[in-house]
């Protein structure tokens, strides 16, 4: 092949990843808009069609307002307010967590998110969704756009991100990278013991130096900021408050990895963050500080399931966000086939600290596992927001930063809803890798959700599965038919109907689970049980008409989707 025939190929290539940003101008899955994207980019209709009908904001671009009916959302009132939305004539329909269940109940408003939105906010539309206004005092307006912030906070001392003092675009990490070069840099990240902060716990530096050290050229580095984890809003808040880390962090990966691209997907509700970025990007751009540097900002369409990283990479391809099968991993096959970096918010804005201060400094602010960590709380606390504390904090300790409880706490998710539930009893149990995968449980997003005993465990079981039973994307079976038999089943043992042939709705969900665990493909099909499998075995006796669970281990942390 001539270097020509290679240059228009790859041409070819990178225009098949304006398929979901031509879509979106085309008005999303409208008649005549896969011929319109087609036309743009190149590629077939039925691509274009394909790649409409998997994402939600593209599939159903006529649904203006969606109310987030996640978990957290529900505890503060969605239901009412969804409600309220029809009874006012609005097309309303439920959504899937808005990563704002800190401002609960949170509504989709076109591509921007409102904060605690009330029924009286719905009645007051006149039945035009274009009315829809929050009256929640979060609300404030800044350069024409509509803004608002989450509740931050921290302990008593050394802190990575320090969130309540707000941006400050200092840019001394990147001069220390460049003084300690590539080997310095890289030595730094491994000393601090960093791990990715967005669910697997995976050690950064070994990612770092297995790209760095690849020979196929360009090398990318991708942002992972698809929060779209039930209960967790934490990156909401750093590219919120912090974007400088964000911006910083991902130049130095960049220039120590051998990378020029660096791609930022967003998820597409995220149309407050990405201002942030983009004016960050902007000011840095324009003081020198990125020369040499092309950043790309990739607006996600809706699915959860994009926060796998592989997903991720196809999506950014311009294709169905569907995981790919590994090995080959992202370090040695990412983009578009090339060597790619890939980390979360939380990970990449804790390298400037890591760079400035140096990796023991970063290591010993941890209990037992390194660092700092950024803790997002919901449910029924006085505070719910984002806090940094030592990682390895117990749940009393985050409470008690976030206002307390607010009722006599009977439950609570430690990493979002792919961590399951654990019981009050685990309440003083260090919320780190380790002591929660001891349980069964996980760490993961550090999503963490609190329920009083007011809450039903089967009825939040359920909650969780509908999810994702509505999130798999379908591609392997055992997630595909395993999600939707699991919630199935709790709808029967609700509804008190017992299987065609006699037995109770929850006899085989063990089975189902351990075949989900086995044979997903990626995370969310080995995770999408946990709710159901913790939540029976702690609250028996929320599930009366239940058998006891088989005597089986729990399933084993797999890796998560975000």
């Amino acid at each position: 092949m001539n270097d020509g025939t290679k240059s228009r190929s790859e041409e070819r290539t990178r225009k098949r990843g304006e398929v979901p940003d031509q879509l979106e101008l085309a008005g999303g899955m409208v008649p005549g808009s896969a011929a319109i994207v087609a036309a743009a980019t190149g590629d077939s209709e039925a691509h274009a069609y394909g790649v409409a009908s998997f994402y939600s904001l593209l599939a159903r671009p006529e649904k203006k307002l969606r109310v987030c009916t996640g978990l957290s959302c529900r505890l503060r009132g969605a239901d009412e307010v969804l409600s309220a939305a029809r009874e006012a004539g609005l097309d309303a329909e439920g959504y899937s967590c808005l990563a704002a269940c800190d401002a609960a109940p949170a509504v989709l408003k076109g591509r921007e998110t409102l904060p605690e939105v009330t029924p009286e906010d719905m009645a007051r539309t006149g039945g035009d969704w274009q009315q829809l206004v929050s009256s929640s005092p979060r609300m404030q307006t800044v350069e024409g756009a509509p803004n608002w912030f989450g509740d931050v906070g921290s302990y008593d001392g050394p802190l990575v991100f320090d969130l309540p003092a707000g941006e400050s675009e200092d840019t001394s990490a990147l001069a220390a990278a460049a003084e300690l070069g590539t080997p310095g840099v890289l030595d730094a990240i491994e000393a601090s013991g960093l791990q990715g902060r967005g669910g697997a716990g995976f050690p950064a530096h070994i990612k770092w130096r297995a790209v760095a050290g690849m020979p196929a050229a360009p090398h990318f580095v991708v942002l992972n900021a698809d929060e779209s984890e039930p209960g967790t809003f934490k990156d909401r808040e750093v590219m919120m408050r912090r974007p400088d880390l964000v911006v910083i962090g991902l130049a130095i990966a960049a220039r120590a990895v051998g990378a020029t691209e660096i791609y930022l997907y967003l998820r597409g509700e995220f149309t407050i963050p990405r201002r942030r970025i983009e004016a960050t990007l902007a000011r840095l751009s324009a003081a020198g500080h990125l020369d040499g540097l092309d950043f790309h900002i990739h607006e996600g369409q809706g699915a959860y399931i994009c926060g796998e990283e592989t997903a991720l990479l196809e999506a950014l391809e311009g294709k169905r966000g569907m995981p790919r099968l590994k090995p080959p991993f992202p370090v040695e096959h990412g983009l578009w086939g090339k060597p790619t970096l890939i980390h979360n918010v939380e990970t990449i804005a804790a390298v400037p600290f890591i760079v400035l201060n140096g990796g023991a400094a970063f290591r010993d602010l941890g209990r037992g596992e390194p660092g700092t960590k950024l803790y997002s709380i919901s449910g029924h606390v006085g505070r719910p927001g984002v806090y940094e504390t030592p990682l390895g904090v117990s749940l009393d300790e985050l409470v008690e930063l976030a206002g307390g409880y607010t009722g006599t706490l009977k439950a609570f998710s430690p990493g979002g809803a792919s961590s399951g539930f654990l019981p009050a009893s685990e309440r003083t149990r260090p919320m780190d890798y380790k002591h929660l995968a001891d349980v069964g449980s996980m760490l993961g997003s550090s999503g963490v959700v609190v329920l009083d005993d007011t809450v039903d465990l089967r009825w939040s079981a359920l909650e969780q599965l509908r999810f994702f039973e509505d999130e798999s994307c379908g591609q392997c079976a055992p997630c595909r038919i395993g999600t939707r038999y699991l919630r199935d089943a709790v709808d029967r043992d609700i509804a008190g109907t017992r299987l065609s042939n006699g037995e109770a709705p929850l006899t085989h969900v063990d089975d189902a689970a351990w075949q989900m665990v086995e044979g997903s493909i990626c995370g969310l099909g080995q995770i999408a049980a946990l709710p159901l499998t913790s939540a029976r075995q702690h609250f028996p006796a929320d599930f009366p008409s239940d058998t006891p669970p088989k005597d089986s281990a729990s399933p084993s942390e797999p890796e998560a989707t975000k």
